[in-house]
């Protein structure tokens, strides 16, 4: 028995310390993402590192003497590490709450319905069951229009583009100047809402998104950002750096906390990510003049990404 032990902690300890070592040395590189961008990709993945470094502890109990304590030692400090980059999530201040049914609700869907959808009539007939008051939508395909334009009456902002916006109220179209770098974006003013949608490269893209962040910081610029709603897949964690120096110079409030929104499905080269989501890139924010009723994930509709529900209602006057 002391043979067969033997060679079973031989056999899972390679694993076992590599995955501790990852657990400490990706979070301990992360926190270099304050000022650079690629040290910054590390800290999307968080909840990974912490899972590792979790593990790593709880492996410690398998060995005996100082494999035993270097492992607890190891997987504490990456619980540490992990901690410091998810926990500023759950702690920030997330805006106002408003109870159910409050005067004035709108449901706002976000959802990238994803160029790749098989499986477009249920995407589209659970956005028609969900009835939003505004419903903004990435990665949009002529096949995913042609069904909205045959179930719905539904308003449209940026009708053949990319990112689109929906709404069953009056809608009016905002077209800004074309920038000399042109960025997936929607923008409309809905009564007296202001709404934007966008869509952003890949964080690997650093340039690309640093671009696009900016250029929505510039549209924001010229609203009323108390009544402003945004909206879209930021391909961006709330763990990053990145995201949380961006969240503070919109001026709003993000009202998605940590929804895992991605991925939805296998991907076609790591089957096993279809298992569950573990990165919350689709994002609402909304300004200072509206509460929180609700924050929901829908299910899965075709997409790799799945859509986020957000309900908001106007702060009560004091």
């Amino acid at each position: 028995m002391r043979f067969v032990r033997l060679a079973l902690l031989a056999l899972i300890a390679a694993p076992v310390f590599l995955g501790a070592g990852l657990g400490v040395m990706a979070p301990l590189a992360g926190q270099f993402g304050r000022a650079s961008l690629t040290a910054d990709i590390l800290n999307h993945f968080a909840p990974i590192w912490l899972a590792g470094a979790l593990l790593a502890a709880a492996a410690a109990a398998l060995f005996r003497g100082e494999a035993r304590a270097l492992l607890a030692a190891v997987g504490g400090l990456g619980i540490v590490l992990s901690a410091t980059l998810l926990l500023p999530e759950f702690l920030r201040d997330a805006g106002p709450k408003a109870a159910p049914r409050a005067a004035g609700e709108i449901k706002v869907v976000q959802f990238n319905v994803w160029h790749y959808n098989e499986d477009l009539g249920r995407a589209v007939d659970w956005l028609v069951a969900q009835d939003p008051d505004i419903a903004i939508v990435e990665e949009t395909t002529p096949a995913f229009r042609r069904l909205m334009a045959e179930r719905t009456d539904w308003r449209v902002a940026c009708a053949n583009c990319e990112v689109m916006i929906f709404s069953q109220r009056p809608l009016r179209e905002i077209r800004q100047a074309r920038p000399p770098r042109p960025i997936p974006a929607a923008q409309a003013m809905i009564g007296d809402i202001p709404v934007i949608g966008v869509h952003y490269a890949w964080p690997t893209d650093a340039e690309d998104q640093q671009y696009q962040e900016a250029r929505l910081a510039s549209m924001l610029a010229g609203v009323d950002r108390s009544r402003a709603i945004v909206a879209g897949d930021l391909n961006s964690t709330p763990w990053s750096f990145s995201r949380r120096r961006w969240d503070e110079q919109f001026g709003l409030i993000r009202r998605t906390r940590a929804v895992f929104s991605w991925p939805a499905r296998p991907q076609a080269r790591f089957r096993w990510t279809g298992l569950f989501p573990f990165l919350p890139i689709d994002h609402v924010y909304a300004g200072s003049g509206w509460a929180t009723v609700k924050v929901e994930r829908g299910p899965r509709l075709g997409s790799d990404h799945y859509p986020v529900v957000v309900t908001l209602a106007p702060v009560a006057p004091r």
